[in-house]
């Protein structure tokens, strides 16, 4: 794995650099093959809360962990564990559904051992703070449930592999899903 490691109002030294590879390096045991992607990860501090945010793209699939912590060791710590938390959820879904299509191999390996919504203050005006752009997959719903649930988020758009529409699936307040089709 190739480490992209980025620090806003903070230095990236040789130490903090090395603690993450030590610990976000732990989880290569998890693959089959040790993911050939760059691992993202960005280092934030803002009035002494330290951030935390590694993404970990592969092919068909997003790993993501987001942790604010007091210290910074502890932060690093606390994200690897909820990566290592997501891994070991979803191994079994996600080995399935590569089985399913043929893959030759799965993602994970096979081994013995087992996003908050961020809440903004309400304003009369409408502000975008963050902008992003990604490639829309043909998927089927159950997979970009799964994908939604791995990145922590409430919703997921992806392109309907059958149908050929963008989608959206969401969690609704009740626990479970829902799906957004546009009319044809």
């Amino acid at each position: 794995m190739k480490y992209n490691i980025r620090g806003e109002n903070i230095e990236v030294t040789g130490a903090i650099r090395d603690y993450v590879e030590k610990k976000i390096g732990k989880l290569a045991r998890y693959f089959d093959t040790p993911p050939s992607s760059d691992v993202n990860v960005n280092l934030s501090v803002y009035n002494d809360e330290q951030k935390i945010e590694v993404t970990i793209p592969m092919p068909n699939l997003l790993l993501r962990a987001e942790v604010q912590h007091l210290d910074l060791y502890a932060a690093i710590d606390l994200a690897a564990d909820k990566l290592e938390r997501q891994i070991r959820k979803y191994k079994t879904k996600v080995n399935r559904k590569f089985r399913q299509e043929g893959s030759p191999k799965h993602i994970f390996a096979d081994l013995e051992k087992e996003a908050e919504i961020e809440r903004e203050e309400e304003s009369d005006e409408v502000e975008i703070v963050r902008k992003k752009q990604f490639d829309l997959k043909p998927m089927d719903s159950e997979e970009a449930v799964l994908q939604m649930d791995m990145l922590g988020h409430a919703f997921y758009v992806f392109t309907n592999a059958i149908s050929g529409n963008t989608n959206v699936v969401y969690r609704r307040k009740d626990g479970k899903y829902g799906l957004i089709e546009p009319n044809s």
